[in-house]
């Protein structure tokens, strides 16, 4: 049986995994151009190795994110509909899940394009 507190605990995670996914994104695109840099300085391939290794464990986090971030989403809508369906639909609490879920899924749709 879904809650207004089990909405308030699933609109969290969401958002938490939402800025968790933002910050993967930009240590990506961070350590991207700090490999260009070195590659373009001439680094000690060692360092370099050592740098594009960063990189990729980067860039994996980033679909794992994504993953856990969908699986969120639809745990957030579940218990939005359940709570719907006992004609609760009004307070702070749904007006802030709602508007997650819009955001994550919105999202969704810029990164398919």
């Amino acid at each position: 049986m879904a809650t207004v507190r089990n909405l308030k605990i699933k609109t969290s995670t969401c958002k938490r995994i939402l800025k968790e996914l933002h910050s993967y994104e930009e240590e990506v695109e961070r350590e991207t151009a700090k490999t260009a840099d070195m590659k373009d300085k001439g680094a000690d391939p060692y360092d370099l190795k050592q740098q594009e290794n960063v990189l990729a464990e980067s860039r994996m986090m980033v679909p794992d994110c994504r993953k856990r971030l969908e699986a969120a989403l639809d745990d957030l809508k579940g218990a939005l509909v359940e709570l719907e369906e006992t004609d609760q639909k009004d307070g702070p609490e749904f007006e802030e899940a709602r508007t997650i879920i819009a955001d994550v899924e919105k999202l969704f749709e810029s990164s398919e394009v």
